[in-house]
């Protein structure tokens, strides 16, 4: 499997195989690719770095819930080492529920415990997700499409944690665990000198940066770049993400995480000069484009977060809630808005048939259907109105039908895994023929 893993990155890296047939945040892939001596990659849903040394194994990230059991006994099929030490790279579920799997394998064995290591801020973040758990439970189902996805209430909290940086001394080698904020505020990217191998965690994961998730807190873009270029600095010949594949190579590392850090810069760079101006976040929204020769790297293509979402979490990080159209400032209520809408042009029905006639007219193949940005802006201008035909005439099944179709070419159209679990969802509340909350 070593050979397959590393072929498949290297392959990525050449663009012999697109990002889109083996997504970054996908499902579990398993396998085990020996990169270094004593240093093996398991890719998973999220990935996992082991480090065998004289105490013992030491990992960086642990796996989900899902696949605790198949990443622990393929750890073993390399290694029969105890688990010393654990670091979490940040608190998000699929990289923290590995470690009661190796717990219990110690106190059967009579081993001592395994000790985990964070940033101080990831207690807070744990407590954050059992007092949200029902909110949580909602957005994750919407965002990956998986109605029945259970948020859990129980973590393993760290046995350790360190502000800024903390050098760890385990078995005879070195681990330095940086602080970062980026993706969260209690990011870990941990150097190993002797191997030269960085761990980035999730602040690379071929893809575009999850640096705009429209349903989650506050992303930190600035900081996130700040952090990718120091790693650079250090001279990495072997970068282990969070997500994604490995990349090989001095030169390879410093690209990835250079070209990552120019895209960041760039959205905030161009975000802050409009705000400066005094543009409304509708301005901003459609006038900031990421440089287009980044997208086309083939570990920046926008298919888990875009950038149009990173900008909005730019506004929000520097600006406030509130997108500066004085009629958002105390709006009506969306459906006293969309009856009223609907009662100025005869019914919604009207609204919803002008949808489907701008919706349909941006398909594929459609007699002079309408392409490009021309074709965006009218896809768009359709989940307005199909949006605001099911507000002002919920129960109508005719309006759900055009409401489904409408988000389905949305959810068709789009690239990020964020934008299609939004319009999906959207598109399966009208099949119903009302709103739900899964």
């Amino acid at each position: 499997m070593a050979d397959d893993v590393l072929e498949v990155a290297d392959k990525l890296w050449r663009g012999a195989i697109d990002v889109t047939e083996i997504h970054p945040v996908g499902g579990y892939i398993g396998g085990l690719a020996e990169i270094a001596d004593g240093v093996v990659f398991l890719p998973s849903f999220a990935n996992v770095s082991a480090f065998s040394t004289g105490d013992g194994l030491v990992l960086v990230d642990t796996g989900s819930a899902f696949v605790a059991t198949a990443v622990h006994d393929t750890l073993r099929g390399w290694s029969e080492l105890r688990l010393d030490t654990a670091i979490y790279s940040h608190g998000h579920i699929d990289h923290v529920f590995g470690v009661p799997v190796f717990e219990q394998e110690a106190a059967e064995r009579g081993w001592p415990p395994p000790v985990v290591v964070a940033h101080d801020a990831l207690p807070a973040r744990f407590d954050r997700y059992i007092f949200t758990a029902g909110y949580n439970q909602i957005i994750n189902q919407r965002q990956f499409g998986v109605p029945g996805l259970r948020w859990p209430t129980t973590y393993r909290y760290p046995d350790r944690t360190y502000a800024d940086q903390l050098s760890l001394a385990v078995g005879g080698r070195r681990f330095d665990l940086h602080h970062a904020r980026g993706e969260t505020d209690d990011h870990t990217w941990t150097w190993v000198a002797d191997s030269k191998v960085l761990c980035s965690g999730d602040l690379f994961i071929w893809a575009s940066p999850n640096a705009g998730n429209p349903q989650k807190v506050q992303r930190y873009p600035r900081e996130w770049a700040v952090a990718l270029r120091e790693m650079g600095a250090l001279g990495p010949e072997v970068l282990l993400p969070g997500h994604g594949f490995p990349v090989l190579g001095a030169d390879r590392v410093h690209r990835a995480l250079t070209d990552t850090a120019d895209l960041l810069d760039s959205l905030v760079d161009q975000t802050l000069a409009l705000m400066n101006a005094g543009a409304r976040l509708d301005e901003i929204l459609h006038t900031v484009a990421a440089p287009p020769d980044l997208l086309d790297r083939p570990y920046l293509r926008p298919v888990y977060d875009e950038p149009e979402f990173i900008v909005r979490n730019i506004w929000r990080l520097y600006g406030g809630w509130w997108d500066g159209n004085p009629a958002t400032l105390k709006p009506a209520p969306e459906t006293a808005l969309a009856a009223e809408l609907a009662d100025l042009v005869g019914g919604a029905s009207t609204l919803a048939d002008r949808a489907l006639v701008l919706a349909e007219s941006t398909t594929a193949g459609a007699d002079g259907g309408r392409t490009g940005a021309d074709g965006a802006a009218a896809l768009r201008v359709a989940a307005h109105l199909a949006e605001l035909a099911a507000l002002a005439s919920p129960a109508d099944p005719g309006v759900h039908r055009v409401r489904a179709r409408v988000f389905t070419l949305c959810a068709e159209a789009a690239t990020s895994t964020m934008a299609k679990g939004v319009f999906s969802w959207a598109a399966r509340q009208s099949d119903r023929h009302g709103p739900d909350h899964s």
